[in-house]
């Protein structure tokens, strides 16, 4: 694996939750071509996930290029969920996901919430650990209803 370039994240890229800057079609690009939960996702199901949600990302400040990217569902009051978090492989490894997750938490701060969930991959376990999350003390009373095929 060669030898990632040195960045500094506060220098070289920017937070942002302006929707004038979450590139759609860049995000779609990513979680399709990156992501295996988003496999076989439409352009057309991710808009509409995007626009029922706040979303985030990281910009790399010299080409203002979408190079990270978070979303969150939430009331607005007690609940969210965090979906979505993404980091293009050419920008991997200089904090990217922490920093963009870090801004969404920062983000929802205000609001008071009583609970923010995620259902985390093997791989990102460690980025949402460093921001306070763990597994949940008693997952048995959860519950989902799987789409029926």
């Amino acid at each position: 694996m060669p030898a990632q370039p040195t960045t500094d994240t506060e220098t070289d890229y920017e937070f942002s939750a302006d929707p004038a800057r979450i590139d759609a079609a860049r995000v779609h690009t990513l979680l399709a071509e990156h992501a295996y939960w988003a496999d076989g996702r439409t352009r057309a199901t991710q808009d509409a996930a995007m626009a029922g949600s706040r979303n985030y990302a990281m910009v790399a400040r010299a080409t203002g290029e979408l190079v990270a990217y978070a979303r969150v569902v939430t009331d607005g009051a007690t609940f969210a969920w965090l979906a979505d978090v993404i980091v293009d492989p050419e920008h991997r490894g200089r904090g990217l996901g922490t920093a963009v997750v870090a801004g969404a938490i920062a983000d929802l701060e205000p609001l008071g919430l009583k609970r923010v969930l995620l259902k985390a991959s093997d791989d990102g376990r460690v980025v949402y650990e460093r921001l306070g999350f763990r597994p949940l003390d008693d997952p048995a009373p959860w519950m989902e209803r799987p789409r029926r095929s």
